[in-house]
């Protein structure tokens, strides 16, 4: 638990009836964030307790929680607070949160969306850019998947933008396919494969399409070079 010290308040306010946590400043953001589900309630508190009032020491009553969250668990009280309540953050926390989600809808885009009108994918520099001139808000408490789409729907008017998956067509030393497997599941699916006589190894795999570039560094890595890889349209 955090020291009380340290600090801040979680508050909710519903059907005329006030609830306050204590709680710790960057796991009540991790908390509340739904790309993060590692931590738990017990953590953020730095009580396990219920207030009508912090600054008074006033605890809820059974009675009041029972009425609007239907339970007198205060870890179940708690986390409704502390996902549908206020919580006040500082503004340099704000910050460093929102500018952390915003690296995950630019990472997520840049690995999965491709330009349409080209087949490859866009730079990461890119679609920042096309943010930044659509003025693109991050809000710090939405999923990344929720934000992703919204943010396509608003760059499609800067840059030509689309999430889509590519088929990629890889050609192995034999000697190199062993290691091949292990690596291409971290990046997608392999539709089909098939051995030639001089012992080479060829696949067609499934991916997002902004990792194709990733892929052929992959390959080539793996057998020292010797990969071929193919966008197949």
């Amino acid at each position: 638990m955090v020291n009380i010290d340290d600090a801040i308040v979680a508050r909710l306010e519903s059907f005329g009836e006030k609830f306050e946590i204590l709680v710790d400043p960057d796991l009540a953001a991790d908390f509340r964030d739904p790309d993060k589900s590692d931590v738990i309630i017990e953590d953020v508190l730095a009580v396990e307790e219920i207030f009508k009032d912090v600054k008074k020491g006033d605890t809820a009553s059974e009675e009041s929680m029972n009425k609007i969250f239907q339970t007198k668990d205060k870890l179940e009280v708690a986390s409704e607070i502390l996902k549908k309540g206020h919580v006040q953050l500082t503004a340099q926390q704000k910050r460093n949160l929102q500018e952390g989600k915003r690296l995950f809808v630019i990472n997520k885009i840049a690995r999965e969306a491709i330009n349409p009108q080209t087949g490859f994918p866009h730079p990461a520099q890119r679609i920042e850019n096309a943010m930044n001139e659509c003025k693109i808000h991050i809000d710090p408490f939405k999923s990344v998947d929720e934000q992703v789409k919204q943010v396509l729907k608003a760059i499609r008017v800067k840059i030509p933008i689309r999430l889509e998956n590519v088929k990629m067509a890889v050609h192995l030393p034999g000697d190199s396919s062993g290691s091949a497997y292990s690596a291409i599941a971290k990046f997608g699916e392999i539709l089909n494969e098939e051995w030639q006589d001089d012992g080479s190894w060829i696949a067609i795999v499934q991916m997002a399409g902004g990792l194709q570039d990733k892929f052929a560094a992959q390959m080539g890595k793996i057998s020292g070079g010797k990969s071929e890889t193919k966008l197949i349209k």
